[in-house]
C-alpha cells in the first residue's frame, strides 16, 4: 500500500515510507521505535491507511536500523535531537501540503523511543492536533511541556522497567499542574513493547488490540475524521 518518499528537511532530503487511503483522510505522523524505520513501522503505517489517515514515517536514522538491542541503544543515543526535530517538522509541514490530508492540523503517535520525540513534536510545532504517546522514553528528549497545545493519549506498561509506572505518574502530574488535556492508560500486566507484534517475547494481543481501538478512536475525534 505505502512507498518510500523524499521530503524537505531544512534545506537537506529526508526519506519516509507514505501510506495512503483509499479516500482524503487527517494525516498522521508515525514515529519509529529505536529500531529504526524497519517493516513493522511501514506495516502499521499501512494499518493507519487502512483506518483512513495518511501515515507518514519519517526515516530518523537516515537509512540505518537495528536488529540487536545493543546495536539499537546506539543508534538510538547516537541520534542528534536537533536533527531530528527538524526531520519531524520537515514530515508535518509535508504531510500538511499533500491534497490527500485533510483538516488543519495532524496527529503524532510514536513508540519508546517515538513515543518520546511524538511528544517533543506535538510541544514544539502548532500543527499537531493530537499526540499519541506508547511508552515514550528517551533520556536526551526534554519536551517543552508549558508549549503543548495537543491533547495526548498515554499508552503504558505496567511491567515496563524502562518507562516505569514513576515515570509515568511523574508525567501524568507535569500535565494535570499545567492544565493540557491528556489521558493515560496503563496495562497492568503488561511489558514495555507489547504493542509490537514482531518480539513475540513481549507482545500482548490483547492489550495491543485494545490500546489500537483507543488510538484510533482518539485520532478520529481529534482530528475530526469520524
Amino acid at each position: 500500500m505505502g512507498e518510500r518518499v523524499e521530503f524537505k528537511s531544512n534545506g537537506d532530503l529526508v526519506s519516509g515510507y507514505l501510506a495512503r487511503p483509499a479516500t482524503p483522510g487527517p494525516g498522521l505522523i508515525v514515529i519509529q521505535e529505536w529500531w529504526g524505520l524497519v517493516p513493522h513501522i511501514e506495516r502499521l503505517s499501512d494499518r493507519f491507511a487502512d483506518a483512513g489517515f495518511v501515515a507518514l514515517a519519517p526515516d530518523l536514522y537516515r537509512g540505518k536500523s537495528a536488529t540487536s538491542p545493543d546495536e539499537a541503544g546506539k543508534l538510538m543515543m547516537s541520534l542528534r535531537i536537533d536533527e531530528a526535530a527538524r526531520d519531524l517538522a520537515g514530515a508535518v509541514a509535508h504531510l500538511r501540503s499533500l491534497p490527500t490530508v485533510i483538516g488543519g492540523k495532524v496527529g503524532t503517535i510514536g513508540f519508546c523511543m517515538g513515543g518520546a520525540l511524538s511528544l517533543y513534536a506535538a510541544c514544539a510545532n502548532r500543527s499537531v492536533g493530537a499526540c499519541a504517546v506508547f511508552y515514550g522514553g528517551h533520556p536526551n528528549v526534554k519536551p517543552d511541556l508549558a508549549s503543548l497545545e495537543a491533547p495526548v493519549l498515554g499508552i503504558y506498561a505496567g511491567k515496563d522497567s524502562f518507562v516505569s509506572p514513576v515515570i509515568v505518574a511523574e508525567l501524568d502530574r507535569q500535565l494535570t499542574a499545567l492544565g493540557k488535556r491528556h489521558e493515560f492508560h496503563t496495562y497492568a500486566h503488561a511489558q514495555h513493547a507489547f504493542f509490537n507484534d514482531t518480539r513475540p517475547e513481549v507482545h500482548d494481543a490483547a492489550s495491543a488490540a485494545d490500546a489500537w481501538a483507543k488510538t484510533l478512536a482518539f485520532f478520529r475525534r481529534e482530528l475530526k475524521a469520524e
